[in-house]
């Protein structure tokens, strides 16, 4: 018996759905787009809610920012679930590998006690300031409007309790459980970390989401990362031989890389759109700036010591050349 196999072309029926037919054009869509554009529901929402009756459930009325198009924040990761869910497994994986080489190599023995002590006071109560910015990227993705915003929001917060429990293990790693009981009294107690507490229970009742957007991964994220994972960890530690601390924090170095470049490209979308809203993220970036950089001073004379001031100068100063590069006026 004889089988011949040919190929057989079959034309689909339609390339993509209508709503991305409208916005792209009739061709083949990505994954990305399929998951992210025009999917925010407006319409038939049946109620106001009664805690705010002055807003729909899903409103673009709640921030001060006028969008003529909510979808106009493209996320240059083009993250959606399958997406980042692949490249956080793989990060994980690389986190997992990182703790086994230093627990395999004694790395964390070549601290000297002082640095050991030094490393648990600076990073053990940011385990909360961890927890306060995934409640506020939750709160986003709750009043935000527009998947493109409230998604990356969304995961944001999640990985900020990656943040916290990678922190966790630090702490574990370098003073076992008691260093976790002490790094929630400084949170808590200790004068130098209330200005940072008072900031972040600020941002927690703000009320305009895309002004909290702004105050935590803009801003407060924009100085903190660079000061405590850039210059105290993988600076100042790692020099002194805290090369393990440094590889258990590789995550948080690598996470806030790529969230600039989200944050960025929010920004810069929204200020592009008008000269109202260029003035008002100024004004907040200028607010929320000044506020954290206050709040920060105690942690970085914790983490430098006499060099505190130039340090926190440096990292302010570079976040002000990062924010006019996207068209702010600070």
């Amino acid at each position: 018996m004889q089988i011949d196999l040919r190929t057989v072309s079959i034309k689909p029926l339609r390339n993509t759905f209508d709503h991305l037919a409208r916005r792209f054009g009739d061709k083949p869509a990505s994954r990305y787009q399929e998951g992210s554009y025009d999917i925010q529901a407006d319409a038939n929402l049946q109620y106001r809610p009664t805690w705010e009756p002055e807003h729909e459930l899903h409103d673009p009325g709640r921030t001060r920012i006028v969008m003529a198009d909510w979808y106009a924040f493209k996320d240059p990761r083009q993250f959606y679930y399958g997406t980042y869910t692949l490249t956080r497994a793989r990060q994980q994986e690389s986190a997992e590998s990182n703790f086994d080489f230093v627990d395999s190599r004694c790395l964390l023995g070549q601290l000297a006690e002082e640095d050991r002590q030094l490393a648990l006071d600076v990073l053990m109560p940011l385990r909360h300031a961890a927890w306060g910015a995934n409640m506020n990227n939750t709160g986003i993705c709750a009043d935000g409007y527009g998947t493109l915003i409230t998604q990356p929001c969304m995961f944001a917060a999640m990985d900020n309790l990656g943040v916290a429990q990678y922190l966790t293990r630090v702490g574990l790693a370098l003073g076992d459980t008691d260093a976790l009981v002490a790094g929630r009294e400084a949170w808590m107690n200790d004068d130098a970390w209330q200005p940072l507490r008072r900031l972040v229970e600020n941002t927690l009742v703000t009320r305009d989401w895309f002004e909290l957007l702004v105050a935590q991964n803009f801003v407060s994220d924009g100085l903190l990362y660079p000061l405590v994972y850039e210059q105290f960890v993988d600076t100042k530690l790692n020099g002194r031989g805290g090369a393990g601390v440094s590889m258990m924090c590789a995550f948080m170095t690598e996470w806030h890389g790529e969230m600039r470049k989200w944050s960025d490209a929010v920004i810069k979308v929204a200020a592009k759109e008008s000269d109202a809203n260029r003035a008002l993220l100024s004004e907040w970036t200028r607010t929320w700036r000044d506020r954290c950089a206050e709040a920060l001073a105690p942690v970085a004379d914790r983490a430098f010591g006499d060099e505190a001031a130039a340090i926190l100068d440096t990292v302010t100063q570079s976040f002000n050349d990062r924010a006019a590069k996207l068209g702010l006026d600070l």
